[in-house]
């Protein structure tokens, strides 16, 4: 309870301390707690109610509380950089591990801001290759809590087709500029790296984000302050480090040595060379079979450590720019990439973010920030918490707890007495809330 008012008090600051912003402030509090709290989905009219049921705020107007959804004037740049620093322990190894990666949220509306036809590679069978829905390229932190991976949101961005922003110009709608998917990461991490100071960032990407097209910006603008771990193509061409420069010869010195193959053909070729690695991998320990090299990659321009990780009948080969890393710490640390796939579950199935139909452009961003805000608020309790949550529903092989289970544990704080006497609502005196703290802690 003590650990969630500190949270919320220290976001509540950050609005106006003016009557109205004050009250903006509770209601941004409150409205957070709503979106945790497993009553409902997350859409406006379920949020609402929910304020009105749990939370005792049956003053609240329908039109007003709308209208503060769709405010512009919340300050989510100073409210993301004040929960930036309050995640506990935020590195990994020393190091900032982040997630980059985009992911598709299907809508079933028309007009709704972000919404265009767009290609989904995770497409099943039954579903739409092109199905009308919103782009969202997301940054996370991977971070260990209570003893499991987990990625808490960080920052997010719209990614528009040039034609849709043709589209939205031609129709009156708002005047955007196009910005590519790299180009947004960038920003991204640049900001978060503004926050957390000189500490050394790993970006952890898919094969799609991993080159030089994020490296190069990315590289200029932090320097020696950051690095990448991303999954070889199988027809990546390598080579050899060049080798030293002779001066009398005439020209600039060889950037890349011989060509050693691709990435199928040299896995073949080291197969026989791999040792055994026991390594922490999706919730347990496994033994698995790798090799290492550096080698020059001509999609990064830069040399890199490659590692081989080897199955029964596949294989599978990842990089890392920090040569630093050993084996294990990159194939932890790629494996844990994965928890950012379960952090877009997360938000569009259990928050329920996936099901809001808000189509003005100010309430839809402002929306998919309480998402986020939420999920992020959620796994601060839980890694300041002094009990591990406890899983509800036991699932054969996984014996960490789930999201869903830190909710039901912030539903309980929340629900108690006390977390309203030192968190009061719009209707309830803070004088006589105080007063009734310590009579209670007196007796």
């Amino acid at each position: 309870m003590f650990i969630l008012h500190d949270i919320l008090e220290k976001l509540k600051n950050e609005f106006p301390q003016s009557r109205k912003g004050q009250e903006c402030g509770i209601w941004f509090t409150y409205t957070i707690m709503a979106i945790i709290v497993p009553f409902a989905s997350s859409r406006t009219s379920c949020i609402l109610r929910c304020l009105r049921s749990l939370f005792g705020f049956t003053g609240i107007r329908r039109k007003r509380f709308y209208t503060f959804m769709a405010s512009p004037k919340i300050p989510w740049k100073r409210l993301w950089q004040t929960l930036w620093k309050m995640i506990p322990q935020p590195l990994t190894g020393g190091r900032l591990l982040l997630a980059l990666d985009d992911y598709v949220n299907p809508k079933t509306g028309k007009k709704i801001f972000g919404c265009e036809k767009i290609f989904d590679h995770a497409a099943k069978q039954n579903q739409s290759k092109y199905p009308w829905a919103q782009n969202v390229v997301t940054v996370g932190l991977l971070k260990i809590v209570k003893g499991r991976w987990a990625c808490l949101p960080l920052s997010y961005r719209f990614y528009h087709l040039k034609k849709s922003i043709a589209r939205m110009h031609r129709q009156g709608g708002p005047k955007l500029a196009f910005t590519s998917k790299m180009a947004m990461a960038v920003d991204m991490i640049t900001d978060v790296a503004g926050v957390f100071g000189r500490k050394r960032i790993i970006v952890t990407t898919d094969s799609w984000f991993g080159n030089n097209g994020l490296w190069k910006p990315l590289h200029d603008r932090l320097g020696i302050w950051i690095d990448m771990i991303s999954r070889l193509r199988s027809n990546s061409n390598l080579f050899d480090l060049p080798g030293p420069h002779v001066s009398s010869r005439v020209g600039r010195p060889r950037k890349y040595g011989r060509k050693l193959g691709n990435a199928a053909s040299m896995a073949a070729y080291y197969r026989s060379l791999a040792q055994e690695y026991t390594v922490n991998l999706y919730g347990r320990d496994r033994t698995i079979l790798a090799y290492e090299r550096v080698v020059m990659l001509k999609t990064m321009r830069c040399a890199v450590k490659v590692v081989w990780v080897y199955r029964q009948t596949q294989w599978v080969a990842f990089f890392s720019t920090d040569m630093s890393l050993s084996v294990r710490q990159i194939v932890e640390y790629y494996g844990a990439r994965w928890k950012i796939e379960a952090l877009f579950k997360e938000l569009k199935r259990d928050i329920g973010s996936a099901e809001t139909q808000t189509r003005h452009p100010q309430a839809v961003g402002n929306h998919l920030h309480f998402c986020m805000l939420a999920t992020t608020v959620a796994w601060i309790y839980a890694s300041r918490a002094e009990k591990t949550p406890t899983r509800r529903h036991a699932v054969d092989g996984r014996s960490h707890f789930a999201f869903s289970d830190v909710r039901r544990s912030i539903a309980k704080a929340a629900m108690d007495d006390n977390f309203r006497r030192l968190f009061p609502g719009p209707r309830i005196s803070v004088i006589n809330s105080l007063v009734d703290v310590l009579l209670h802690m007196a007796a």
